[in-house]
């Protein structure tokens, strides 16, 4: 291995036809110019992937491979590297090994850390691989509970508390203090863990911090219940809320980076019996601006969808619970709308994703600005396409219909079990039947339901209450998938999320029924025949294709066909 050890990993790639000689000379001129290194610069231009590079060291210096999402490392063995060496060489202790120490890495030829490791934990390293966004994901997770402990203790000098209080936070000391690298390290590994929202909770002995991974709550951390003055206030300083408000609830908002990606989080206080709670809204802007084949749309969802949007007027609603995907949707649709020959207008609470060529609003109701206040005055700006971020009341619903009827599209959400069920919203809102039929274009009703974990998927065989549930012959032999829990997915077996879809394109049928009678089982029949597929129907295609489950068929596409 010495021998292997004094070669390059330009020469490796090479040697193992990755990579042309002209590559590899084109990418060390890149890497003189950026300083960044070889094998990052390989991934960032797309040339190979982490997993192509770490193939090649593998095989070449016969170092085993480890995967350590799925490992259960030794807490002593990583807290024996510093973490400031574990960051800046992307390695971790994963447990001993005799007199030894076990040590992943992302770049196993790089002999400067191999020594630092060495002098630093006083043991011979024995080395392994993976790769560097898993290692780093891993220093994050398991460095965050050392920054808990350091926070207890450094709470106890009154000087500390004194300056977390005032909010000096701009200032190296309090941008060191435990405290201050704890919160860091909470919003990294949420991120990092794709959570849509942090909990901090307070109780009688301790503070409860949880994350919402794929829709459910995770719990990664407790905290002394010393810390909460200290991590209220760091969080209210970066939100810009009142630190000596305690008694009422808040709201403010973070602008960040989290890896050069712009992260926005939205931050909420509530007073309760132990302590204000503490809940931050994840949203990262790259997740709105979705193609619709990202979306998880079937083929014929798809081509659905596509003649809805091409209307030149009507009205477009997304409907589902808060949580399940509605306004991704919507700027997919204005993606695929925004064009040179439309003024696109938006009236948003909050704007939360920025779109090049369109003009949104933010709503601001202490100013006077509604959403209903908004709309009238877009409609003075000449639009051909409206978006509303939610139809809520009679004053909005009343003059979206009036413009979708004047020759506008206009596109919206409106909180409803299935497609059908919003032409009766709409009309309790006080619209007359025949304004609801003449302006409906199309409903898109949608629910959001979690993926096996690919690292510990398996097959079983289907019980006949399984089969009747899917519709299937009892006799016949039927496999499903299920995930048997494992790190990689935090022992739920379910990791990301997808869509299921109910797409219901407004036909001269339907508006027939809407301007007679509220029978929506006939509604859904039409639907049905004209290629529709039912939120439950959808689902039932996820799991016999093997990329959901029986309980999440249950739990989320309970509504019957």
């Amino acid at each position: 291995m010495s021998v292997l050890n004094k070669k390059r990993l330009g020469d490796l790639l090479v040697e193992a036809g990755k990579i042309t000689e002209q590559q590899l000379k084109t990418e060390l001129d890149r890497q003189r110019q950026t300083g960044i290194k070889l094998g990052e610069l390989l991934v960032k231009d797309k040339i190979l992937s982490e997993e192509d590079i770490i193939d090649v060291l593998e095989f070449q210096l016969g170092i085993k491979r480890v995967y350590l999402d799925m490992l259960k490392l030794d807490r002593k063995a990583v807290r024996a590297i510093p973490e400031g060496l574990a960051k800046k060489y992307s390695l971790i202790a994963i447990g001993y090994e005799g007199n030894k120490i076990k040590v992943a890495m992302s770049d196993p030829l790089n002999l400067f850390a191999i020594d630092d490791v060495s002098i630093a934990t006083g043991r011979e390293v024995i080395l392994f691989i993976d790769t560097k966004s898993n290692i780093d994901k891993v220093i994050d997770r398991y460095y965050s509970t050392e920054y808990v402990e350091k926070a207890a203790e450094e709470l106890s000098k009154s000087t500390y508390k004194e300056e977390v209080k005032e909010g000096l936070g701009d200032t190296d000391d309090v941008k060191n203090a435990p405290i201050v690298k704890l919160i860091d390290s909470i919003i990294n590994n949420a991120v990092k863990a794709k959570a849509s929202d942090i909990h901090i909770e307070p109780f009688e002995n301790y503070i409860k911090i949880r994350f919402r991974v794929d829709g459910s709550l995770q719990e990664v951390l407790k905290a002394p219940k010393e810390t909460l003055g200290s991590l209220i206030a760091r969080i209210k300083i970066l939100a810009s809320l009142d630190i000596a408000e305690k008694r009422i609830p808040q709201d403010g908002r973070i602008i960040t980076k989290i890896d050069n990606e712009p992260i926005d989080l939205r931050v909420s206080s509530l007073p309760t019996v132990f302590g204000e709670k503490i809940v931050i809204r994840i949203l990262k802007r790259s997740n709105f601006l979705l193609g619709k084949e990202q979306l998880g749309m079937s083929k014929d969802d798809m081509e659905i969808m596509e003649r809805i949007i091409k209307s030149p007027y009507g009205i477009i609603l997304v409907t589902g619970p808060t949580g399940s995907g509605k306004s991704t949707t919507l700027y997919s649709m204005l993606n695929e709308l925004n064009g040179i020959k439309s003024n696109i207008i938006t009236v948003e609470d909050p704007v939360e994703y920025m779109m090049e060529g369109i003009n949104q609003v933010n709503v601001n109701t202490k100013a006077g600005l509604t959403f209903a206040t908004g709309l009238r005055a877009i409609l003075r700006q000449d639009p051909d396409i409206i978006m509303i971020g939610e139809i809520r009341d009679n004053e909005t619903a009343e003059i979206a219909v009036r413009a979708a009827i004047t020759g506008h599209l206009v596109l919206s959400t409106i909180h409803t079990n299935d497609a059908a069920s919003a032409i009766v919203r709409l009309e309790d809102m006080g619209i007359e039947q025949y304004l609801v039929a003449a302006s409906l274009t199309g409903v898109i009703a949608q629910r959001l339901v979690k993926k096996i974990c690919p690292k510990c998927k398996e097959a079983y065989d289907a019980n006949e209450a399984e089969k009747n549930l899917l519709g299937e012959e009892p006799e016949n032999p039927l496999k499903l998938y299920r995930g048997v829990g494992c790190n990689y997915c935090n022992n739920t077996g379910y990791y990301g999320r997808t869509g299921i879809y109910e797409i219901m394109e407004i036909t001269r049928e339907h508006r027939v029924i809407m301007q007679g009678s509220h029978d929506l089982d006939e509604i859904r029949k039409i639907s049905i025949e004209n290629g529709a597929k039912t939120l439950k129907m959808s689902c039932v295609d996820l799991v016999l294709r093997g990329e959901t489950t029986i309980d999440e068929l249950t739990t989320v596409a309970f509504l019957k066909d």
